[in-house]
Order: structure tokens, then C-alpha cells, then sequence
């Protein structure tokens, strides 16, 4: 999509993060738009101390950090310096707005979203949501009765936002995901496991899943003696102790951080995973079959919600996070198995798929401005 000339200058503000589920998106989104119009300048505003401070720079972005904090449902005492930061962060955002002069404000969820998008709407300047879970976030559902339009992962979302304003675009995935160069014989071999072997991928996140990792820990010689193979991504708690765990089995790779996931895809048969917005659609565009694991504590429980919008259409199965122990390596057992199913749940789960998400997303801000 080309610009006319009139719309040079384009100036936009991406806000938001505090989780890889936000912040890889918006850096997504910006990428597209410098690829619609490479003279766009963008500026992204997060919280300070949060993973967008070091990530987004890392992707060449220039970032301002505000003073801004979640309310913490579990320790009310952390809350006592909360309207001074509020407070704090209003003054903030009011400055960066003054001074960077946005066409555009793009809020991708998280708290320090809310203020900059909410200062924005006071200004008339225009302001865009992505809505990624299946279940709303409080800031975006705040803001949404004034955003200019609303991005969404799923569909149903009309009890959450304005129908005229919803647009389902899906979640942007990274591209090498999109586009892998793995064959699946090569994936495997990347992992130094077996091509003719099934192959089962566990992941918990960046900070891993504990009630998952245990199960898996506690049946290695399980795994071993079904002849099935694991990629295990622990995350980095304890992660020592599962790498020793693992360390008399030639059939698990074990890591607390898998760099490349394109090939980690690739090579499962099966993933076995948290159901953050990300992971969903991630696992949604590989086609694979999914045993997903919402975490209890997410806010508004939107992890179970993402993996039930699957779920219910027999496109995933899924185990609550207290019945791990009970029920995963069972299932886990009679997926690898069980071929026809588990190709069921492959044909299913694509149907939830969208590969241009970025690509849409920026389009639709471009043609607003």
C-alpha cells in the first residue's frame, strides 16, 4: 500500500508491554508500517524496569520509559506508592506527547498503555488497540469506547468492545515462525534427537512452568521407555536441576531458553504449552497438536479462555494446571499414539491461523491517518 505525499511525516506512538506476549507483536506492527512507509518515525513508550526497556531497543527502536505500576492483587501493602506513580506518569505521558507530536497512538495491553492512550483520546489524537487474548484486558476495555479501532486475536469479542470497531486480525507471529527453513527431519536433527522418532516440545514460557517441568521430571524413564522424545524448555528456575534430571536420557534436548523456536516447531509432534495469546497463535500457524496448560494466575484467568476458544472446537486439548500431574503424561501418551486424532487436531488448529496480522494492522493505521 502506497501513500499519497499528503500523508508524509508520519509520526506514531506504540505503547504498552510488560510481557514477549505484547511487546513482540508492537515491534512486529512497527516493522510493517517502516516497510508501508520507511520514512515513518516511530516511538515506543513502556514502563520502566519491565522487558520492553531492553527488548524493544534491541530491535533498533527508540524507547521512553514512564514511572507507572500494575495494581498487585496479591501484596496490597505494593500499592501504597501506586497513585504517586500514576500521578507521575500522567505528567509523563503528557510531556512525550507535547514533544513527539504523534498522528497515531497504537496501545498493544499492559498497564503502561492505559495512560498514554488515554491522554491521546483527550487530545483527539488517534488511537488504535490490539486486543490479543480471548478475554479483555482492563485497559484495553477502558479504552476502547473512544479508540478510532479495535485490533483483535479472536473472534467474540462484542461483549468486551464497540462492534463497529472491531476488526479480527489475529495475533502477529514472528516471521521465521511464518516462514521456517526447517525441514522436520532437519529440525530434529538440529536438537540432536532421532527424525523417526515422535517428538514432543515443552514449553512454559521465558520463566517456565513449574507444575509442567515437575511432570515431566518425574517421568523421564516414561518418556524413555515409550520411545517418545522431548524438547524441554524449563525456563530459568531451577533450571540446573532439570538439565541434571535430564542429563542420563539421549532422547530429551533440555534448555532454559530455546533461541531458535522456527526449528522447535518444526520438529514436535506434539506441543505441550502455557496458552498466552502468542504461544496460541504461534502453535496455530505450525499446525501442530496442542496440550495446552493455562496458567491459574493470569489476570481474568484469559489464559483458559484463549485455549478454550480451541478447545471447544476440538482443535486442542487442554489440562488445568492443578490436574498436571494426574492427567498430562497420560494424555501426552495417547496422542503419540494415536495418529488420527492428533492429525484431526493439526487440520483443526489452522483454521486459527493468521499469518499477515502485522501487516493488516498497519495498513489499517496508515489509512486512518
Amino acid at each position: 500500500m502506497a501513500l499519497s505525499p499528503q500523508y508524509k511525516n508520519i509520526r506514531i506512538i506504540i505503547a504498552g508491554g510488560g510481557t514477549g506476549g505484547h511487546i513482540f507483536p508492537a515491534i512486529a506492527v512497527a516493522q510493517a508500517i517502516q516497510k508501508i512507509q520507511p520514512d515513518a518515525a516511530i516511538l515506543f513508550v513502556g514502563a520502566l524496569g519491565k522487558m520492553e526497556m531492553e527488548k524493544v531497543p534491541q530491535s533498533g527502536y527508540e524507547i521512553i520509559g514512564i514511572t507507572i505500576a500494575g495494581f498487585n492483587r496479591t501484596n496490597l501493602f505494593k500499592n501504597f506508592s501506586l497513585p504517586w506513580k500514576l500521578l507521575k506518569s500522567y505528567f509523563q505521558v503528557k510531556a512525550i506527547i507535547k514533544n513527539f507530536k504523534p498522528n497515531a497512538v497504537f496501545g498493544v495491553g499492559g498497564y503502561s498503555s492505559f495512560p498514554v492512550l488515554k491522554q491521546a483520546q483527550t487530545k483527539s489524537i488517534l488511537t488504535f488497540i490490539h486486543e490479543s487474548n480471548a478475554f479483555a484486558g482492563k485497559a484495553n476495555q477502558w479504552l476502547g469506547a473512544d479508540a478510532t479501532q479495535i485490533f483483535t486475536g479472536t473472534k467474540g469479542m462484542e461483549s468486551f468492545f464497540p462492534a463497529d470497531k472491531i476488526l479480527v486480525t489475529g495475533n502477529p507471529v514472528r516471521q521465521n515462525i511464518i516462514n521456517t527453513s526447517y525441514s522436520k527431519n532437519n529440525a530434529v536433527l538440529h536438537f540432536g534427537l532421532m527424525p523417526n522418532k515422535k517428538t514432543v516440545l515443552i514449553v512454559g514460557g521465558s520463566l517456565g512452568a513449574s507444575s509442567i517441568n515437575k511432570a515431566i521430571q518425574g517421568n523421564l524413564a516414561a518418556f524413555l521407555e515409550a520411545n517418545i522424545q522431548l524438547i524441554w524448555q524449563t525456563g530459568k528456575p531451577n533450571a540446573a536441576a532439570y538439565v541434571t534430571a535430564a542429563n542420563d536420557y539421549a532422547n530429551v534436548y533440555v534448555s532454559s531458553f530455546i533461541d531458535d523456536m522456527s526449528a522447535a516447531y518444526t520438529a514436535a509432534d506434539i506441543v505441550v504449552s502455557r496458552s498466552g495469546a502468542m504461544a496460541v497463535a504461534e502453535i496455530s500457524i505450525t499446525g501442530k497438536a496442542a496440550i495446552f496448560v493455562p496458567y491459574p494466575h493470569a489476570a481474568e484467568d484469559h489464559q483458559t479462555y484463549n485455549a478454550l476458544a480451541l478447545v471447544d472446537n476440538g482443535a486442542a486439548k487442554m489440562v488445568k494446571d492443578n490436574d498436571v500431574n494426574q492427567h498430562l503424561i497420560p494424555l501426552l501418551q495417547s496422542l503419540t499414539q494415536d495418529d488420527q486424532s492428533r492429525h484431526l487436531m493439526e487440520e483443526k488448529i489452522k483454521a486459527y491461523a493468521f499469518t499477515n496480522a502485522d501487516q493488516v494492522i498497519a495498513e489499517q493505521i496508515l489509512q486512518h491517518i
